[in-house]
């Protein structure tokens, strides 16, 4: 045994601000994405893509491109006949067009060449035939009466209609004191990752195997859409995710170029890169969708509401994607922040002629609690009650079953608001500061991942498989896949909390499906939370394996054994054996050794019968409160962020280091949105499909980010924790915008806020007010 090992204590793990475990690899360069990889030999992918937004397929002619040299291979919408999509019962996309088009930059066929010229030489020999039918760019049109149908069985181009009352709406509005209703435009808004797609796919015709590294997020469900669209065994596909410079909902889905690979790559007979551009990222989109929101709250004097009514309209692109779950999210998550006596909710997801939208950091939620947070605040100020005092008036007491089924078991939000009050100096402040210069405060929270998985086939949430070998180290293995918000660090520290063994010791290994369990998914916050659980069973049940091995060494009984993590001893003597020691035993006659942990959700957290309930549910619910102040130039409609104060409950900080770091990065993603993010088509044509023409805020905009943990442990989380990474994200739009009204009385129902809309909003009032100065003057006249 190391005799320095008597001497140090257990490692401690959880609670540690620990670097992330792959962050050597990202900073030095030494991480390879997709992008980076280079077979030997590997033929070049390239899309050929829709110019119009839509229109019937009357031919596709590729002879003149199969028949350039170096051209290995081409496929268009006849290579594929069976459509995918993330919803099993919402699947209506085709990799490559059939029949019809549906969106300016759709995939219509894909080619596979020696190189990048011969390819973008061969797309050009294709001749497209195509009959342009109407289109339709926002929702308005999309349903109008006599629009085409873009997809057959769907009247008014409606993809989901939900409706949902729960309780007594009309009698809550009866008894409040104060009820209003307004309406709200939001912008569609794109993820804009760092890394733009790409795969590379290789087809083994010997044994008729494919192998595909891809940016996904999901691995799982590219092996899904990869089998069934190719019509392979799910047992010939592997599917590999590499480094990934971020997704943010974007790579939730399968995508189209994910499935054009493997096309390409068996129509080769070999390998396939397909890099796409940062437009073709753009064409692939799946963000936010543009979205109305009609909103309706009830208040008493003291602030309580009564009953709240929305009426949710989204424009929700060419396919179905994630769409019914995003219209359900919307109204799923008016619940579980506040006590909500009464609601009632209209959502429409609508198609229109333009990229599909799917997932996006917030899912669902953020155009809503943009909506209602920015009510509450103005139906304050009518009340002469301070915004501080209107939230805590609602707060949830844990644990709480809310009116539409979501089980809430923790709740810091209380905390929240203290933390950014005190921080702020809200009280001092608020009202005093100069004109331009304003305070606003709003609230979010989001779900630590879906209690139900999509896909139901009875498997655990989460697998984790623990390895040991005859050199003492731990293999982590993992089908989570680490996006960048440091998954796989926070999977290290609980194995290594439980064992009581430093990092050091232990090794991940993700995200390779021939190697590691299968795993839902990085999506809705769920890794942290289920997969945290899954790696601390699997600890558990190394350390019963070791704690045996050294209790047969030691000639006791199991429950004699103090473990220690480097060291262990017979409790009450100074008998003790060292880790390597205990690993020898462990080993003999078995050799290698490998447990497994699972973990799923409590089915008390898995919603209520009624249609639509999976989606909202959460073992565990994160909340946020912030403070944002402004300063707004009148003359320019500039508005400058100062600095934002954030508290986030995240029930247990595991690594506090990168629950900061993703508390700050859901701020800053908000401030996009809020400020100046958004997409804009010109008969179907995206005409930001770039990181120039689309505008996100850079360093020079990006304010002090005031960042304060809360924790308010959950008693379903891993040591207690809940999610990081997207629960503060929704909170800053509205709290933007309630800073813009204290700085110039004026308040915003449309975003983004950018210079141009609110100089609009500027001259608009000041042309009113002059028209009831000019009314008020002739008035006065008149007497």
């Amino acid at each position: 045994m190391n005799p320095e090992a008597k001497r140090l204590p257990p490692a401690k793990s959880v609670g540690v601000r620990q670097p992330l475990v792959d962050g050597v690899e990202k900073v030095t360069g030494a991480a390879r994405y997709t992008a980076d990889l280079a077979p030997r030999g590997a033929l070049v992918g390239a899309i050929l893509r829709s110019p119009v937004a839509h229109a019937r397929i009357r031919g596709v002619d590729t002879s003149r491109a199969r028949a350039m040299p170096g051209v290995r291979a081409v496929v268009t919408g006849e290579d594929c006949a069976i459509p995918y999509g993330v919803i099993p019962i919402a699947q209506n996309e085709f990799p490559l067009a059939r029949d019809r088009v549906r969106y300016c930059g759709e995939p219509l066929a894909a080619v596979a060449a020696d190189d990048a010229a011969t390819a973008q030489a061969a797309l050009a020999a294709i001749e497209l035939d195509l009959e342009p039918l109407p289109a339709y760019f926002d929702a308005k049109s999309a349903r109008a009466e006599g629009a085409v149908q873009l997809h057959e069985g769907k009247p008014g181009n409606l993809e989901r209609a939900v409706e949902q009352t729960f309780g007594d709406v009309d009698g809550g509005f009866a008894k409040a004191d104060l009820v209003r209703e307004h309406a709200f435009h939001y912008a569609e808004v794109n993820h804009a990752m760092m890394e733009p797609n790409a795969a590379v796919a290789h087809w083994d015709a010997e044994r008729g195997r494919l192998t595909l590294h891809s940016v996904t997020q999901v691995p799982y469900y590219v092996h899904l859409a990869l089998a069934r669209c190719l019509q392979l065994d799910e047992s010939a596909i592997r599917v590999v995710k590499p480094f990934v410079g971020g997704g943010f909902g974007h790579r939730t889905e399968t995508l189209n170029f994910e499935v054009i690979a493997g096309l390409l790559a068996r129509a080769a007979g070999g390998t396939v890169r397909l890099e796409l551009s940062r437009e073709e990222t753009f064409l692939t989109h799946r963000g936010r969708p543009e979205t109305d929101v009609r909103m309706k709250i009830g208040l008493t004097k003291t602030g309580a509401i009564t009953a709240i009514e929305a009426e949710v309209v989204q424009r929700g692109g060419a396919y179905a994607g994630y769409g019914l779950v995003t219209i359900l999210y919307a109204g799923a998550l008016l619940h579980a922040i506040y006590r909500v006596p009464a609601s009632r909710y209209h959502g429409f997801r609508v198609y229109s002629n333009t990229p599909p939208n799917g997932a996006m950091r917030g899912h669902g939620s953020v155009d809503v609690r943009h909506a209602f947070e920015t009510m509450l605040d103005t139906m304050a100020g009518e009340l002469g009650l301070d915004p501080f005092a209107v939230r805590r008036a609602n707060l949830i007491d844990a644990p709480h079953r809310t009116i539409n089924d979501l089980q809430v078991n923790s709740c810091g939000l209380g905390e929240c608001l203290d933390i950014v009050e005190r921080r702020s100096g809200w009280r001092e402040r608020r009202g005093k500061l100069p004109r331009g210069r304003g305070l606003g405060m709003a609230c979010s929270h989001y779900v630590s991942g879906s209690a139900k998985p999509v896909h139901w086939t009875g498997e655990p949430h989460a697998v984790i498989n623990l390895k040991l070998d005859f050199d003492g180290g731990i293999t982590v293995l993992t089908g989570a896949s680490d996006i960048g918000q440091g998954s796989s660090t926070l999977i290290s520290q609980a194995v290594a909390e439980v064992l009581r063994l430093p990092m050091s010791r232990l090794t991940v290994f993700a995200n390779d499906s021939v190697v590691t369990p299968k795993d839902n998914g990085s999506y809705s916050s769920r890794v942290s939370f289920m997969v945290g659980n899954a790696a601390i069973r699997a600890a558990d049940e190394m350390k019963r394996v070791l704690v045996a091995a050294a209790a047969r060494r030691l000639e006791v009984s199991p429950d004699d054994v103090e473990w220690n993590g480097e060291h262990c001893r017979v409790a009450g003597t100074d008998r003790e054996l060292g880790y390597r020691d205990v690993v020898t035993e462990a080993l003999r006659d078995a050799g290698t050794i490998t447990v497994k942990g699972t973990w799923s959700t409590p089915p008390e957290t898995q919603g209520g019968s009624f249609r639509g309930a999976a989606v909202g549910t959460s073992a565990g619910f994160s909340y946020a409160a912030e403070v944002v102040e402004v300063e707004v130039d009148e003359d320019t409609g500039m508005v400058r962020v100062v600095q934002v104060w954030v508290a986030h409950d995240c029930g247990r900080a595991i690594n506090p280091l990168a629950v900061e770091g993703q508390v700050q990065g859901s701020v800053w993603m908000g401030m996009g949105q809020a400020l100046c993010e958004e997409t804009q088509y010109l008969d179907g044509l995206h005409v930001r499909a770039n990181l120039l023409d689309y505008r996100m805020p850079t360093i020079v905009e990006s304010p002090p980010i005031d960042t304060s943990i809360v924790e308010a442990p959950d008693p379903n989380g891993p040591f207690g924790a809940k999610e990081a990474g997207e629960g503060s994200l929704s909170a800053f739009l509205p709290a933007l915008t309630n800073a813009i009204a204290d700085a110039i009385g004026l308040r915003l129902d449309e975003l983004p806020a950018s210079p141009d809309r609110v100089l609009e909003a500027i001259v608009a009032r000041r042309r009113a007010e002059r028209v009831r100065r000019t009314a008020k003057a002739a008035a006065q006249e008149a007497d």
